[in-house]
């Protein structure tokens, strides 16, 4: 079990890295008004959403340790919103500047929540 939630848990990376490299590799392009929802941003807010929901379900199953089900909430939300975000404004082009800075700030407090909360 700890195996694949290793394996989960790299997914999930993968997909932070996605998400959050398809909004900066174009903040330039936000900020003039002419950003986009990439492909890159769908699958990273679908891996992430997935992903997330599988390791809490394996180290819960697996009894890997304890979840902070107030913590994995917070963090579910906002991945929830994220996901609905970009699938809703992935078609537009250009997307509006405050979809794109919302999915960005909300992926860097999903960072904070899963570090910074203890």
């Amino acid at each position: 079990m700890d195996t694949l939630r290793t394996i989960l848990l790299i997914l999930h990376f993968v997909g932070l890295a996605s998400l959050l490299g398809g909004f900066l590799v174009q903040v330039k392009a936000i900020g003039a008004g002419r950003g986009t929802v990439v492909p890159a941003m769908v699958h990273g807010a679908l891996t992430q959403l997935v992903t997330g929901l599988l390791l809490v379900a394996t180290i819960q199953m697996g009894d890997l340790g304890d979840v902070d089900n107030v913590k994995i909430a917070v963090k579910l939300v906002i991945a929830v919103a994220i996901t609905v975000l970009v699938f809703v404004f992935r078609k537009k082009d250009p997307a509006p500047s405050w979809a794109l800075w919302t999915i960005g700030a909300l992926t860097l407090a999903n960072i904070v929540v899963a570090v910074a909360w203890r």
